[in-house]
């Protein structure tokens, strides 16, 4: 999937959009992010030596881990971040990354959703995290 097809999954938008493509694999959701290193987000974090911030991170993967809702997400559902645990930040993230999410839904309790992620670059481990979200009706 392309930034155009995950804008009919995701309610996100502009530079809030932090994924550029995804893939489905089996139950896996893979997303990449290249980070150019002009983003808002660098600006100032850190001057001199921009890292992405770990939260960056993990809006970064619970975006990816909502591409596997594309077939069960209605319209006029938006999906929000209800936590954050087991955050571990192994590697920075710099200009000229390309950051890779692979994420799961690990369970399901409506409208509440459990999910485990990992970010690499290449091969090197950069974030883990457990985090859930639910549906909201609007």
């Amino acid at each position: 999937m392309n930034q155009e097809e995950l804008k009919s999954i995701l309610p996100h938008r502009d530079a809030m959009l932090l994924i550029q493509s995804a893939e489905l694999e089996d139950n896996t959701s893979h997303g990449t992010y290249h980070v150019q290193g002009d983003e808002w987000f660098l600006q100032g974090h850190f001057p001199g030596n921009p890292v992405v911030p770990g939260v960056i991170l993990c809006e970064m993967l619970a975006q990816s881990v909502c591409v596997l809702l594309k077939d069960g997400c209605p319209e006029g559902v938006t999906p929000y971040f209800t936590s954050l645990n087991k955050v571990r930040f192994k590697h920075p993230v710099v200009p000229g990354d390309t950051f890779e999410s692979r994420c799961e839904i690990t369970r399901v309790k409506k409208p509440f959703y459990f999910a485990s992620g990992k970010g690499y670059v290449g091969e090197k481990l950069c974030v883990t995290a457990e985090f859930s979200f639910a549906l909201i009706k609007e």
